[in-house]
């Protein structure tokens, strides 16, 4: 499994690149999953369902299955954060996983940057980042590439990740 990152300040456009990039990987034939780090309170659940009443009563772990996915909720009930690192070990085999946030992890990353936003590049701090896809021209040592243009930062992730696919099969090399 190969693991690269998005980075960049809210408002920069990962979600967007990320969704744009996702069916891209796939029609080369790779298995992608993804990972998302939320920095706020968020929930998957709906008050009055069920599964939200279970969880509400105390449960630790709820698993909703049906014939068109299954998903796992776990309430952490005051314990730490678990690392990337370890939400890793939960996430099923996979060609190319995809992370979002986790703006720190050890793994490498592209920094998405918009100069309008008026916030400074994580790079020069950051040695994990190997290139910054930006929609405007900015002063940079790494490879610089066009937020609009999802095809070459497809193909970039592809080459910088020495992932090939070849007809039937994704192969790592």
């Amino acid at each position: 499994m190969r693991i690269f990152g998005f980075a960049g300040y809210s408002g920069s456009g990962k979600t967007t690149l990320i969704e744009q990039l996702i069916p891209r990987f796939v029609l080369r034939g790779l298995r992608v999953s993804l990972i998302k780090h939320a920095h706020h309170r968020f929930d998957v659940d709906k008050p009055g369902k069920d599964s939200y009443r279970h969880r509400e009563a105390g449960a630790s772990e709820v698993l909703i299955t049906s014939d068109q996915r299954w998903v796992l909720m776990h309430e952490l009930r005051d314990e730490p954060e678990p690392s990337l690192h370890e939400q890793l070990r939960r996430v099923s085999p996979c060609d190319l996983l995809l992370v979002e946030g986790y703006k720190h992890a050890p793994i490498h990353k592209l920094e998405v940057h918009r100069p309008a936003l008026g916030k400074p590049l994580l790079h020069p701090e950051d040695p994990n980042i190997v290139a910054v896809a930006t929609d405007a021209p900015i002063d940079t040592r790494l490879p610089l590439l066009d937020l609009n243009r999802p095809d070459d930062i497809a193909e970039f992730i592809i080459v910088h990740l020495n992932l090939v696919h070849e007809p039937g099969i994704a192969v790592l090399r």
